[in-house]
């Protein structure tokens, strides 16, 4: 038998192997094999069994070992991924090898974790524990087990006798009184539910009947819910039906932080069995809760972006929660949109997935207005809750120190004494995002990219976001060598130290990616955030996102304007979602809430529309913008993105591109290419990088066009100096 294999590898085609004759498991789709490549052996999934192959059979190698005994994925799943390397024109292997654990990847063997548990043989139980009176460790083991009857852990015997007996254990095992025997650790679950069903008002019941009544076939719903109005909810009800049918659900994120929160909740209402799946997890906890998934042992996943190819025998529904967020799109690699494989995997499966969110995607309002999605409306808040006030603070004339204005102070006062919690938003982590010269103009910059270093004062350092590099703070100016430098701008870092001067006896909680690096320590913020009063929290887009703190009852917005001024279209798109979700975690309950945003620019359209007249008709208003112009979702683009150590060489490799891509569009005239430019930060870690946008009025085109390209991109220019990638549906063209 012949078989064709995506191998591991960045090469964009398949290979033909011989099985031999005698392999410990027998071959099918979807299995792991090692095979011999070039010098070298490689993990590749097998994708089609062949009669005949265009290679002369005596040039065609062997497979080296089949690793499992059954397929890493089903039909489905490997349907779904086959799917993805075509629409995104990337590796077969790397796609495949993306979709896999780390433990998966490589030609080795796998085990889960297990663990030992001990119990009487049956010559241990004719031993009178009262003769051993010379060995009472022996005595006391032997007692335990003829009481408890049980099988008993290492950890239990411990607990049980107040002592580590390990050595004795197997003392007692060499004597065949004990023996051991090896169980698998299951994910856990909840022994009873804890919290029950909320009450369903009338737009919440009519969502979840309206997606029970289509919900034993393909079917995408837009869930579409103001902050606060009982999105989780809904969630968890429709869930309990799929768990009914005995099938599976699988849940995404967009965020690690979400996870903690919406796993309690889960666990608060499901006895059944939990695993989740994020960057943050080992490779061995990573590759436990995949195989509980697959085993059908977990009946929910909770994950992030790459959760989405986890194998789930028995799925039943997808959701996909803050479907507008960037990061379900991968950025470098295989840059895939996780929101769209969902909405692909739950149509091969046949199950309808939902997609929920305060503020939708532009290409989702587009496909629910186009027939595509079934749109569903929650347009008031859950319970007894109202929607916040929105005040436009114009810091031209309230001029901010640090960053806070002494109207704003004034407002954070207030609140602190009624026992109230407040949340400020700052999307600039650091203490400063520039170090100026006083007399010179010099600024901080970073050596490896076009950016400015950030200053990050509790530990003296200076910082690059883009590259990471790092270096000391300078005490005198490099150029003049004045020692007066400032420091400009305000970070949370900044926040953090004004709004302990003006509130010393108020604890004061920042949440950044400075102060949440160790494993676990934003769950522990999060949850004393929600027990505690009178606190402050400072953070910036990780509280953005999706979090419940039912005491804040005042949200402010320090800095927004940044977002009104960028060179990427999807800008004002982001920061209208932006200052809706943030002013969401206001008034979440049966307290007032207040949302203060502070500006220079008090008269901005974007700003008066969603604070006047709500995001949805900011989104009509921007959606006909972008029909006029022609813009995403009312075209389709793709980005070739290069880079090289060498300036003028990405762009001079794009160029020679574009002449071969000509050729091939002389028939073709609903594709367009534009550039190639140098991308709007040219170096970037020492790189230099530029783009050329591929530009088409239907998707078709696009992708027979992208595919003929692909095959001249992967033949031509080659060196270890300069690098390209293709990037379908861009969501970030900075």
């Amino acid at each position: 038998m012949i078989v064709q294999i995506a191998v591991f590898t960045p090469l964009r085609k398949v290979f033909d192997y011989l099985v031999p004759q005698h392999t410990l498991y027998p071959l099918s789709i979807g299995m792991r094999v090692a095979v011999p490549f070039g010098r070298q052996k490689q993990v590749g999934i097998v994708i089609r069994l062949l009669k005949t192959s265009d290679i002369a059979i005596n040039k065609l190698k062997p497979v080296d070992k089949v690793l499992d005994d059954r397929p890493v994925f089903d039909n489905t799943l490997l349907e779904v991924l086959l799917w993805a390397s075509e629409y995104y024109h990337h590796p077969i292997g790397e796609v495949l090898q993306t979709a896999l654990p780390a433990s998966l990847r490589q030609p080795k063997g796998w085990k889960i974790a297990s663990q030992k548990y001990w119990s009487l043989t049956a010559l241990g139980q004719t031993i009178d524990p009262q003769k051993l009176t010379h060995a009472p460790r022996q005595k006391a083991l032997l007692q335990l087990f003829q009481t408890e009857k049980q099988l008993l852990s290492d950890t239990q015997i411990t607990a049980l006798l107040g002592t580590n007996l390990r050595s004795v254990l197997h003392t007692l095992e060499k004597k065949q009184w004990l023996k051991s025997i090896e169980k698998t650790i299951h994910p856990e679950s909840s022994t009873a539910i804890s919290q029950a069903e909320l009450t369903l008002n009338r737009e919440q019941q009519q969502a979840l009947q309206g997606i029970i009544e289509n919900g034993q076939q393909f079917q995408v719903f837009l869930l579409e819910g103001i902050t606060g109005s009982g999105k989780t909810e809904v969630y968890l009800q429709v869930i309990k039906k799929v768990l009914q049918q005995q099938r599976q659900v699988l849940v995404l994120v967009p965020e690690i932080g979400l996870t903690p929160q919406l796993l309690s909740r889960f666990q608060q209402r499901f006895t059944e069995y939990i695993v989740t799946l994020h960057s943050a997890l080992t490779d061995r906890q990573r590759l436990q809760g995949w195989y509980f998934a697959r085993e059908n042992k977990a009946q929910i996943v909770i994950g992030t972006r790459s959760a989405v190819f986890t194998p789930m025998p028995q799925l039943g529904l997808i959701i996909l929660d803050e479907e507008h967020d960037l990061s379900f799109k991968q950025q470098d690699n295989f840059r895939y949109s996780a929101r769209d494989l969902a909405v692909i995997r739950a149509s091969k499966a046949n199950i309808p997935i939902i997609l929920g969110s305060a503020t939708p995607s532009f290409e989702s309002i587009y496909n629910a207005e186009t027939g595509r999605y079934q749109r569903l409306f929650l347009s008031q808040r859950a319970g007894n809750a109202k929607k916040p006030r929105i005040d436009i603070l114009d810091i031209r004339s309230a001029k901010p120190k640090s960053g806070l204005s002494d109207p704003l102070l004034q407002l954070i006062a207030q609140h602190l004494e009624a026992k109230q919690q407040v949340l400020l938003f700052q999307n600039r982590r650091g203490y400063a995002p520039v170090l100026m010269c006083d007399k010179c103009t010099w600024m901080a910059h970073c050596q490896h990219c076009d950016a400015r270093m950030t200053l990050h004062q509790k530990h003296h350092y200076l910082s690059c976001h883009h590259c990471g590099a790092s270096i000391s703070i300078p005490e005198q100016c490099p150029d003049c060598q004045s020692t007066g430098l400032l420091m400009l701008g305000v970070g949370t870092e900044r926040l953090e130290e004004s709004l302990q001067a003006h509130f010393p006896s108020t604890d004061i909680i920042r949440i950044d990616r400075d102060t949440t690096k160790a494993r676990g320590e934003l769950e522990q913020v999060l949850k004393q955030v929600e027990k505690g009063q009178q606190q402050i929290l400072l953070g910036t887009q990780m509280l953005a996102k999706g979090h419940h703190f039912p005491n804040v009852t005042l949200v402010a917005l320090i800095d927004i304007d940044q977002g009104f001024f960028s060179v990427d279209f999807r800008a004002t798109e982001r920061t209208a979602q932006l200052i809706t979700q943030v002013a969401g975690r206001a008034g979440r309950e049966d307290k007032a809430g207040q949302v203060v945003i502070q500006t220079a620019q008090p008269h901005h359209p974007l700003l008066e529309t969603i604070v006047q007249k709500g995001y949805s008709v900011f989104v009509q208003q921007a959606l006909e913008e972008r029909r006029l112009l022609a813009l995403p979702p009312y075209c389709y683009y793709a980005l070739l993105r290069a880079e090289a150590t060498q300036e003028g060489d990405a762009l001079k490799f794009l160029q020679q591109q574009r002449n071969q891509a000509k050729k091939l569009l002389l028939q073709q005239t609903s594709v367009q290419l534009l550039g190639p430019v140098s991308a709007p930060m040219e170096k970037r870690a020492n790189w230099y990088r530029a783009q050329l946008l591929v530009q088409a009025s239907q998707r078709t085109p696009l992708h027979r066009f992208l595919a003929q390209w692909m095959v001249l991109l992967q033949q031509g220019y080659r060196s270890a100096k300069l690098r390209w990638s293709l990037d379908v549906d861009p969501m970030d063209m900075l």
